[in-house]
């Protein structure tokens, strides 16, 4: 039973507890308030207290207070314990005048005032320990997930090369040169530095966590330029990065994923061929990269492969759940890859 209980009941339960406590401790031993009106009065104290640091709670939660910025989070705080501890000090002062009804003579102001004053530097307590508790599980989480993540990439390093650097497209790729070797010479040693560009950048994956946009584009272009070889006139290729993005940090070999995608199974599916049409633009504080290609996802494409698995793994364990991916049909010839990124 008490497992069901979670860790912020728990400190509600403890917390408030330890309040009537310490209350009734002070007013039996010391005498400094009357036994009677203690009894009365301490347990609607903490019954409105976790009442209103419940719904101040639920207040943090609905609206994200603790992922913004500390600056935010401290203004956001510092006026919700003005508003928690107004109500609950007006609340808790027209008790403490239907216990007492001998004190109506009392003036009210000065009653709710000293209760103001007094709900306001527990409302804070609360605040801060809140604050403290979700900083300390937050860095917590971030470690773990930074050691998930690097433990991940090291693991991950053949299927990186395996998944998201096709053995297909090295094999067309070699084929495309050798055919070119005595036709075009020079494209053909263009065309084995491209290659060789590619694969030295899939083994270095490991080694960062994140590269540039700027990067990630140069070894999509060196790919893009083999599998036009391939292509020829089949495959058409547009851009439009926004330069304000291109320092921007991404995933190693995401972009070169989801582009090898769209050729595997968007382009080369199409008798015609198609186009490829690669954005980068920042939306409401979000790196968005959309990869559109002719072609469509049918049923027997779901998944469509490792390399996507991972690409959503890569990004859930840098970015939590402050990233978004999704792959689906933009129209009746478009497929549609979008990537959302929080900026750092």
């Amino acid at each position: 039973m008490f497992r069901r209980i979670s860790k912020y009941w728990w400190c509600q339960i403890l917390g408030w507890g330890s309040y009537a406590f310490l209350y009734f401790i002070f007013a039996f031993f010391f005498n400094i308030v009357d036994v009677t009106f203690v009894v009365q009065y301490v347990p609607c104290v903490v019954v409105l207290g976790v009442l209103i640091t419940h719904a101040f709670r639920a207040v943090i939660v609905k609206y994200r207070w603790i992922e913004k910025p500390f600056e935010n989070v401290a203004i956001y705080f510092f006026f919700g314990i003005l508003v928690c501890a107004t109500v609950n000090s007006f609340l808790l002062t027209w008790i403490s005048l239907l216990i007492t009804p001998e004190d109506h003579e009392l003036n009210f102001r000065d009653a709710w005032l000293r209760s103001f004053i007094h709900q306001t530097v527990f409302l804070a307590l609360w605040a801060v320990i809140y604050f403290l508790w979700h900083y300390v599980e937050e860095s917590r989480n971030s470690q773990v997930r930074q050691l998930k993540l690097e433990a991940t990439v090291r693991t991950l390093e053949l299927k990186t090369i395996k998944s998201q650097l096709n053995p297909h497209f090295i094999f067309n790729a070699l084929n495309s040169i050798r055919a070119l070797v005595d036709e075009n010479p020079r494209r053909a040693r263009t065309a084995i530095t491209e290659l060789s560009n590619i694969l030295r950048n899939s083994m270095q994956a490991d080694k960062a966590e994140t590269v540039s946009l700027e990067n990630e584009l140069s070894i999509v272009k060196d790919y893009l330029a083999l599998e036009n070889i391939r292509f020829e006139e089949r495959l058409k290729v547009q851009y439009d990065i926004d330069p304000e993005t291109l320092e921007l940090p991404i995933p190693p070999m995401m972009l070169q994923t989801l582009v090898e995608n769209a050729i595997k199974h968007g382009i080369s599916r199409e008798v015609r061929g198609g186009l490829i049409l690669i954005s980068s633009h920042v939306h409401d504080m979000q790196h968005e990269i959309t990869i559109r290609n002719t072609g469509q996802i049918v049923e027997d494409m779901n998944g469509l492969g490792l390399g996507l698995a991972s690409t959503r793994q890569r990004l859930s364990l840098l970015f939590g759940n402050r990233a978004f991916f999704e792959i689906y049909n933009f129209d009746k010839a478009t497929v549609e890859a979008r990537v959302q990124m929080p900026l750092l």
